[in-house]
């Protein structure tokens, strides 16, 4: 007589759900540690059936597309980044540090998704009210919201984490008060259905989602169990209603979204809300969009008053001076397709330490070290019994290689006090041979040089060769001349030090 087969045992990650057959110590997709614990045992795989099928497939052209359009949020530094504007049915996952400034940012978008008057341009063509009457007070319930007379268009944000007094007293401050603009606080899944039952916004903030429980599922809010179905029953409603739905969500410390892995399976956008607690610059990238790019880059100015975006924010990373300063460089870096003008600071002071100081800030110490040893070996700048600081001005942090040419023009204009011109700029990856490398994006990193007054290029051999339709006019083979640039190309760091420090 065969024998039953009996259920074997699983184990979860607490922290990302992944499961395997047997205990171990250590997370095999999150990498943490102490996290797997007894799940209990799985479950025999179930036959389904065919069913009802909700409509019937369709030829994909037959399919229209015109209820999908986006629609602008009022803020062209997030309708960068999100490809247009948010598309009704879609969820959004913003993820940031605590203090960051996500709820100010949704907070704002939400005000200006209550007024309608973006979604009413981009749906047909009208365009709103200028004559700056005030808001007539609601009179109704929320389907007068939606009358095409008032055009407006119902907002519900529900805050988990502050009370709705709180939540009334941030939007005082930043301006952020309409009539159509809803707020809830709650942390219970079947409220929030209710809520958006007696509303139904157009948009749905959810301020967070680790937040939000079901009783009708074992755990505590905010574990694994716990997120993945508050979010499987938001996507369902935002799916089914059209409407768009804003997820916030918390990070570890690692700066990796807290929660499952699935959750980034399961949204259409994952956006991270970026920035130095004590700078004013913030800066928002999709690492996934369904709908539109995710090498785009949004810049924005967080101050008491509210949240701005900064169309040009090359400016915020310069230092402005009369005289050039020995130990700065200027380079061009690209966030995404965005090229932005940063400047690197290098200073080299006496060491009175048996082992001198190497400090970084907003660079990659491990480049830095690199480039330091290149200099010492190649170059012959010997700066062992010296002490370097690095830093980048305006807090931005910069992790591209093509930073490295710069960072050895400052470092090296510090160690002998000669100070580089102040209309030159330096890029290029530098290696461990002394050579200089190409770079990807040199002509959008010229064009924005060029367009901010600079006249001298630094650029490793072989950047401008891009092609009969490049704007790059070759006048010889060391001299380039780009809209008033002289760029000028090196092999390697030695004839970039000579090439540089010997510049008008």
């Amino acid at each position: 007589m065969a024998k039953a087969k009996t259920a074997k045992a699983t184990y979860r990650c607490s922290e990302c759900g992944w499961q395997t057959s047997k205990w171990v110590g250590r997370c095999g997709e999150c990498q943490t540690w102490g996290s797997v614990g007894e799940a209990g045992t799985a479950a025999p795989p179930r036959v389904v059936t065919a069913g009802p099928v909700s409509a019937p497939a369709r030829p994909i052209g037959q399919v229209d597309v015109r209820t999908a359009q986006t629609r602008p949020t009022g803020l062209d530094e997030l309708d960068r980044v999100l490809g247009g504007g948010m598309v009704p049915g879609a969820v959004l996952l913003l993820a940031g540090e605590p203090g960051i400034g996500k709820s100010t940012l949704l907070l704002e978008v939400a005000a200006l998704a209550s007024t309608g008057a973006d979604a009413r341009e981009s749906a047909d063509g009208a365009v709103p009210r200028q004559d700056g009457t005030p808001a007539v007070p609601r009179q109704g319930g929320p389907a007068d919201a939606r009358s095409p007379e008032g055009g407006r268009t119902p907002v519900l944000y529900v805050t988990g984490e502050e009370s709705a007094e709180q939540v009334r007293l941030r939007a005082d401050r930043v301006g952020a008060i309409t009539d159509d603009l809803y707020l809830a606080a709650e942390t219970e899944l079947s409220a929030v259905l209710g809520h958006i039952e007696a509303v139904e916004p157009t948009l749905l903030v959810v301020d967070s989602i680790q937040t939000i429980g079901s009783a009708e599922v074992d755990g505590a809010p905010g574990g694994v169990t716990q997120i993945r179905e508050v979010t499987a029953n938001l996507i369902r409603v935002a799916k089914e209603r059209g409407m768009t739905v804003v997820l916030v969500g918390h990070v570890t410390k690692e700066g990796a979204i807290a929660g499952p892995r699935l959750l980034e399976h399961l949204v259409d956008v994952v956006l991270y809300f970026e920035g130095d607690r004590h700078s004013r610059l913030r800066m928002i990238r999709a690492v996934k969009n369904r709908y539109g790019p995710t090498d785009e880059l949004g810049c924005f100015d967080l101050s008491e008053v509210g949240i701005v975006g900064v169309a040009d924010p090359s400016g915020l990373f310069l230092t402005r001076r009369d005289e050039p300063v020995p130990g700065t460089c200027v380079t061009v870096t690209l966030e995404g397709r965005r090229p932005l003008v940063a400047e690197v600071q290098a200073l080299v002071a006496k060491s009175y330490l048996p082992s001198p100081r190497r400090a970084s800030s907003g660079l990659d110490s491990s480049r830095v070290a690199m480039v330091l040893a290149v200099l010492a070996q190649r170059c012959k700048i010997s700066m062992h019994e010296q002490d370097v600081y690095v830093s980048t001005v305006g807090g931005v942090r910069l992790t591209e290689t093509s930073v490295d040419l710069a960072l050895a023009l400052a470092v090296a204009g510090s160690t002998v006090e000669q100070a580089l011109s102040a209309q030159l700029i330096a890029l290029g990856e530098v290696g461990l041979a002394g050579e200089v490398r190409v770079v990807p994006g040199v002509q959008r990193r010229l064009a924005e040089a060029a367009r901010l007054g600079f006249k001298y290029a630094v650029v490793p051999r072989g950047s401008l060769e891009l092609g009969d339709g490049t704007p790059l006019k070759r006048a010889d083979p060391q001299l380039t001349s780009y809209e008033g640039m002289k760029v000028m190309e090196v092999d390697s760091l030695t004839q970039a030090l000579q090439v540089a420090f010997t510049a008008p």
